[in-house]
Parts: structure tokens; sequence; C-alpha cells
């Protein structure tokens, strides 16, 4: 039975997180208003605002320490009607115990072959903002490279644009 609840199915979750300690004291509703360096993540048309150099950090760390979520990000005019960025997202867990090899060939269990290895998935993003002739309309498109990497076991590649 289906219920109304809203479930994700999708990879690549780790972009729906958000950034800005702003953007989440207003519940995320943010797209239309945003007009900083943040607006790289929220609406790229919103860095048409940007007067100068912006740079913006920020780190938040989930389930008890586990899990490590950074972002940075840096946005500059090109001239008075348009606007680059480049942001950077990593979602990872570090120093997780590989026991894949514990136990030797012969049945003996040595615990100095257990080693640590990290999973990640990282969101590299380049903005682009321009002002159009029309009073009031601007527009801004993210080109994404997405890279998950689980140690030594597996890794992958996405790529991505969105305009707003």
């Amino acid at each position: 039975m289906l219920t109304a609840q809203s479930v994700r199915r999708y990879s690549n979750e780790f972009l729906n997180i958000g950034v800005d300690a702003a953007a989440f004291g207003m519940a995320n509703s943010v797209a239309a208003t945003t007009d900083d360096v943040n607006a790289a993540y929220w609406n790229p048309a919103g860095l048409i605002d940007i007067e100068d150099n912006e740079v913006a950090l920020m780190h938040a760390s989930y389930f008890a320490n586990i899990a490590n979520y950074d972002y940075a990000a840096f946005a500059m005019p090109l001239d008075k009607q348009s606007v680059v960025a480049l942001s950077v997202i990593r979602f990872g867990v570090d120093d997780i115990l590989n026991t894949t090899q514990l136990i030797d060939e012969q049945g003996n269990i040595d615990y100095n072959r257990i080693s640590l290895f990290s999973t990640a998935d990282y969101g590299v993003t380049f903005s682009y903002a321009r002002e159009l002739p029309l009073d009031g309309l601007n527009v801004g498109v993210n080109a994404k490279v997405i890279r998950r990497i689980i140690g030594d076991f597996a890794s992958s590649w996405g790529f991505g644009l969105d305009a707003g």
C-alpha cells in the first residue's frame, strides 16, 4: 500500500541537504530570494546581485559525527551583467574498518590485516549568471560533476545541468 509520505528514490541525495544557515532558518524556502554566493546552490540566477568576490564555507556533522558534510563556494562578477561561481560539496564517512582480510588463508584471525577506508560523495558545480536586457529578468545555469568513491571497492561519475 502506498502512503502520502514523500520517499526519494534517487542517487546523489546528498545534493538535497542544502547550504547556508540563513536558508536552513527559512526552511530552505530561498530559491526566489537568494542573492549571494550560495545562490549557486539554490538558484544560479540569483548570483547576478553579487557586486564583489564572495566566499562561503560550511561544515556539518551527521549521525553522531560519523558522517561529515562540507561545502565551499566562490563567486565573482565578470562584468556588470554576468557572474561566475564554483562550489564543492563533500558528504563522506571516513575511517571505516575494512575487515575483508581479517581471516587469512589458514583460517587464523589477524587483527593487523584490518585496514581503513572512506566513502564519499562529491559534487563540483560551475555556475554562470547573466542579467538580461528585460528589467528584472536574470538567467543562471549550473554544470555539475558528481563523483562517488567507496574505498578501493567502487566508484562512479555523474554529470548534470540545471537552470534558473
